[in-house]
């Protein structure tokens, strides 16, 4: 089973997230598991202060070192699944001191839009993990030190701005998630998804066979299964070369493959 263990100053977020659809069956059939650790807890002082001004000057907020850094080395020093429930309001976590060393085999995520973009490739990558760390950035990011500490690998979802590191963890979890033995109805489904193959997916069609006038290709109810691959592959790669023509450089193609792509091409 896999574990996430995601550090966040807004838990709040990730419920209807977590609850609903393959991820919350997932957890039910035991195939991964999630624990959602509020960085406020882990701050110091009555108030629980995570962020200050920057060094240097500039406008915003940066999230401090101190509780990050805190809640991950002592979330990581337990068993998967452990959270800290407070006794009483205001109680403070247990932290370990002095600090221990974490886990060299449990990679430490920073959400942060100065990481590598996320890919299939790095969700199958983590799907072979037993526990991930992620943690959620927000405001103008995390202070340095947080790097430097603890964080081994950052991800980027895409080359735009959103709030915070929330969504992201989610679509990490939700990626990965449908990658694991037992997550999915069809456990063949995940290998034939978008990128998958290194090729968008071919069209799909279902019921009614004519909708508006519309009818469904005649090779999808002609029963020959070895035409119908046929026709999807090449659709798959049709569909890559008119919208993601970058992919094809580094898709497995086959001889076959190129041949019906130099006759699009013409």
């Amino acid at each position: 089973m896999l574990h996430f263990d995601i550090f966040t100053l807004f838990p709040g977020m990730f419920t209807g997230v977590f609850s609903d659809s393959i991820l919350k069956r997932a957890q039910e059939y035991g195939v991964m598991s999630v624990a959602l650790h509020n960085i406020r807890d882990y701050a110091e002082g009555r108030h629980r202060v995570t962020d200050d001004t920057p060094y240097g000057g500039g406008g915003g907020m940066v999230m401090k070192p101190e509780p990050i850094v805190a809640a991950v080395e002592t979330v990581l020093s337990r068993p998967a699944g452990w959270v800290f429930a407070p006794a009483e309001p205001g109680a403070a976590p247990p932290i370990v001191e002095p600090p221990p060393p974490l886990p060299p085999d449990v990679p430490v995520i920073l959400l942060s839009p100065q990481g590598c973009t996320f890919t299939q490739a790095i969700a199958a990558e983590l799907a072979r993990q037993d526990r991930i760390a992620l943690i959620c950035g927000r405001y103008e990011g995390v202070d340095e030190r947080v790097r430097e500490l603890i964080v081994t690998d950052e991800l980027s979802i895409g080359d735009f701005v959103i709030s915070g590191g929330e969504l992201a963890a989610a679509i990490v979890v939700d990626a990965v998630t449908r990658l694991l033995p037992g997550a999915l109805g069809c456990q063949t489904g995940a290998a034939e998804d978008s990128f998958a193959t290194g090729l968008l997916e071919y069209p799909q069609y279902t019921r009614p066979p004519l909708f508006r006038g519309l009818a469904i290709p005649e090779i999808l109810i002609s029963g020959h299964h070895a035409q119908v691959s046929r026709w999807r592959r090449e659709q798959a790669l049709r569909r890559t070369w008119q919208r993601r023509p970058d992919l094809l450089a580094t898709a497995a193609l086959s001889d076959v493959d190129r041949r019906f792509l130099a006759g699009l091409e013409v």
